[in-house]
């Protein structure tokens, strides 16, 4: 199967990695929600190659990931900022970056990146929660069901 056809399976895990399954995507989102917002930003800051960066943050925007906002004239130059449908995308960050921090530091090293919550002011753990119970969801406990097309 080739990687565009993924976004024709039914099954949304395989539809969302059609989008957002190579590191760079997923590095630029994170950087998007650090208030990285400019094309020489994100070039500085991932050391991608301009022609990666310009393919992949088209396809966030024709995706509605990122929306393309105009910011100068003369030259035209835009800025890329996260969607609603972007901004969904946090959660995903939170988790990866948790799992990173619990299985991929060196024993006795502090996370590499934390979160604090603003409202509160303190660090935080990200948890996955029932919306119906509030417990905390753990793969044994769960029960995937694919409902059929109808």
């Amino acid at each position: 199967m080739k990687w565009h056809e993924l976004g024709e399976m039914n099954c949304p895990v395989a539809r969302s990695l059609s989008i957002l399954g190579d590191r760079w995507t997923l590095l630029i989102i994170r950087n998007a929600f650090m208030r990285t917002r400019r094309f020489d930003d994100f070039q500085k800051q991932l050391g991608i190659t301009r022609h990666l960066l310009s393919d992949r943050l088209n396809r966030l925007v024709e995706k509605n990931i990122f929306a393309k906002v105009l910011y100068q004239e003369a030259p035209k130059r835009y800025e890329y900022r996260l969607t609603e449908s972007g901004m969904a995308l946090y959660p995903v960050i939170l988790v990866l970056t948790k799992w990173g921090n619990t299985w991929l530091n060196e024993e006795g090293s502090h996370p590499a990146l934390e979160f604090i919550h603003k409202p509160c002011g303190h660090k935080t753990d990200p948890q996955l929660v029932c919306s119906e119970c509030g417990e905390e969801l753990h793969a044994k406990a769960m029960i995937p069901v694919l409902e059929q097309a109808k």
